[in-house]
């Protein structure tokens, strides 16, 4: 067989997946390779164990696909064969239960992880076998549109020694002023910081720069 050929069997084998592909290797294997798996990988750069592997597949018969999924077929979800549990689910989870706060969702926020909902349930009566495990309590809490995201708390502000005091001088000083017909009040904003005189653009102001200039060409 010329290389053109291999190359097509290497594209058809390249377009297959999982049984059909170890089987069609092991196949071509035995048909062009003698069954040699050693020759195969040479030939075509198929690894021999995948080889080996299709040639046990083929050794035990076609697959049965549907006695080997029948198994799951119609089988209820856990929420659905025990509908008890399920309610006793959104009792536990839907006091701790919030919505997105901008409604852009209809999904439902929840502060409970699936290990706490199964604790609850524990101190409600359950044990441990009529509970289901803690990834499966995760996946019916999906299903019932709870997801786990904690709710940040308010952090509290930051007070020191001196802030009464500060505050308590801040307004004596206010009302000073607010009694006083000559005092002109100003509200200034001090958050920003901006450098200024001999500090700002480098040591270069150019309004000083002018008026020196100024001063210089009167004298």
């Amino acid at each position: 067989m010329d290389a053109a050929a291999d190359g097509l069997l290497i594209l058809a084998a390249s377009q297959m997946r999982g049984t059909q592909r170890r089987r069609f290797l092991s196949e071509v294997c035995e048909r062009l390779c003698d069954g040699n798996s050693r020759r195969a990988e040479e030939r075509f750069g198929w690894g021999r164990e995948t080889i080996a592997k299709g040639t046990a597949e083929r050794a035990a018969g076609p697959i049965d696909v549907k006695a080997k999924y029948s198994k799951n077929l119609g089988k209820k979800r856990f929420e659905d064969a025990n509908p008890q549990l399920a309610i006793d689910i959104r009792l536990i989870v839907e006091p701790h239960t919030h919505s997105d706060p901008e409604l852009k969702t209809e999904r439902q926020y929840t502060n409970m992880s699936a290990a706490e909902v199964r604790q609850a349930l524990r101190d409600r009566g359950y044990c441990d076998e009529q509970l289901p495990s803690e990834r499966t309590l995760r996946d019916i809490l999906n299903r019932m549109n709870h997801r786990l995201k904690r709710i940040q708390k308010g952090k509290p502000l930051k007070k020191t020694k001196d802030t009464d005091a500060i505050f308590e001088n801040v307004a004596a000083a206010h009302k000073a002023a607010a009694e006083d017909p000559e005092c002109l009040e100003i509200s200034l904003d001090t958050k920003a910081k901006v450098k200024v005189g001999e500090y700002s653009q480098g040591g270069k102001n150019q309004d000083r720069s002018r008026w020196e200039c100024a001063s210089r060409s009167r004298s």
